[in-house]
């Protein structure tokens, strides 16, 4: 198991889940007392985007068709901006934004290789609902970084362009009623290595049976989301 916090704020206040509605546009939670510093937010979340822009640039060397290939540059261009603003806000809080994405170069990596498919199509699945596991994690965790926080939510929420993706799996389907039986197969196991990264960071050793069942709701709304984008590509979650 790969684990992205191990540098935890002093328990202090309790959880509070504060949903927003649809997680499509992020539900707030504050976890404060579970939440990484700043930095490792920041480096963690700048390095996530720099490896969905180059998963995306891979996928568009070794797809043939030029629509396709014209999809995926734009969902590329989009992971690629994201990065760069976040980057941008790391410079602007006077950090170096290497130092910080460097030590999570290989945890990440590792998580991308195990999420990489070996087709293309699944690749592009891979990309679809890791990327938006993550983004909806990242955006939970949010509140807890005030205007740093805020900075980072308008950035994980602008559009990620990624519909294209959603278009070429629901053709993919169309053409072949044996991809939907593989690729729903493959998108049960994404969600499962997706959601052990994401749970990994809430594993505090003060963390009570109380506190678990107070955990449960943010996971339960992420997977609710996640079922959404399945269904969306006429999958079955």
């Amino acid at each position: 198991m790969v684990t992205w916090f191990w540098q935890r704020r002093p328990q202090g206040r309790r959880l509070q889940l504060r949903s927003r509605g649809d997680l499509g546009d992020a539900m707030r939670v504050d976890f404060e007392e579970l939440a990484p510093d700043i930095d490792t937010y920041l480096g963690q979340a700048a390095y996530l985007q720099l490896g969905f822009f180059e998963t995306l640039s891979e996928l568009i060397q070794t797809t043939p068709e030029l629509a396709q290939k014209e999809s995926l540059s734009r969902a590329a261009g989009a992971a690629l901006t994201k990065h760069e603003e976040l980057v941008a806000l790391i410079r602007d809080r006077g950090d170096d934004p290497t130092s910080l994405m460097l030590p999570f170069r290989e945890p990440l990596d590792a998580f991308r290789r195990a999420t990489h498919g070996g087709r293309p199509q699944e690749t592009m699945l891979s990309v679809h609902i890791t990327a938006g596991l993550l983004d909806d994690f990242y955006l939970a965790l949010s509140a807890s970084y005030g205007d740093a926080g805020r900075r980072v939510a308008r950035v994980l929420r602008a559009d990620n362009d990624r519909q294209a993706i959603v278009d070429i799996v629901a053709a993919t389907i169309a053409s072949d009623p044996e991809w939907k039986a593989l690729l729903a197969m493959w998108g049960r196991r994404l969600v499962g290595d997706t959601l052990l990264i994401a749970r990994s960071a809430l594993r505090p050793t003060a963390l009570d049976a109380d506190d678990e069942e107070k955990v449960e709701p943010v996971f339960t709304e992420l997977m609710a989301a996640h079922s959404r984008r399945m269904d969306g590509m006429g999958l079955a979650a």
